[in-house]
């Protein structure tokens, strides 16, 4: 890992939970970083989509992959998600966008508009181009009407279930379960 991936990657048990949550099929990562959470999806046996823009970030993740020895169960890409969207398949997205680093904790309500690299308005719009279920891995002081605005803006609207997510009784961040069906 480099430095980074050590603040930026989704704490393991966080991460179990969230591919314990979802059904079968394809799992895009749209911004996987060194493959925390693309990993724990392959564990589950889930076929695995894993962009990340950043080809070291990559070259980190498939090595991570390899020492779980779930390589095979992961596609990796190096590119932009934006401009692969619109031809990717699959039937979960898993949004964990960077949040800015660890000085998004000196916020005390972190917008949507915050996330990097477009919004998360901007990001949910292009992932629901791709399937109504939809995680999101968002900082533990989220603005969480802005989380629940993203269902009721779906059309037809979509449920969305809001987990807060705690390692060791310390807050770590808020997963946001958005369906037609996949997750729950």
């Amino acid at each position: 890992m480099d430095e980074e991936g050590w603040y930026s990657v989704t704490p393991e048990e966080i991460a179990i939970r969230q591919a314990q949550r979802c059904g079968n099929g394809i799992v895009i990562d749209c911004f996987a970083g060194v493959g925390g959470n693309a990993i724990q999806f392959a564990k589950m046996c889930y076929s695995v989509v894993a962009i990340d823009i950043d080809p070291g970030k990559v070259e980190l993740a498939l090595n991570n992959a390899k020492i779980y020895g779930v390589e095979d169960y992961i596609d990796f890409i190096v590119g932009d998600f934006f401009q692969l969207a619109p031809s990717l398949k699959g039937d979960i997205v898993f949004l964990a966008p960077p949040w800015g680093g660890p000085s998004y904790r000196s916020i005390e309500k972190f917008k949507l508009e915050f996330l990097k690299p477009k919004d998360g308005f901007t990001m949910f719009q292009v992932a629901q181009a791709i399937t109504p279920n939809i995680i999101m891995f968002l900082p533990r002081n989220v603005d969480l009407s802005q989380v629940e605005e993203l269902s009721w803006l779906s059309s037809p609207p979509l449920e969305v279930e809001i987990e807060e997510n705690y390692v060791r009784n310390n807050a770590k961040g808020v997963t946001a379960y958005f369906s037609g069906a996949a997750c729950g």
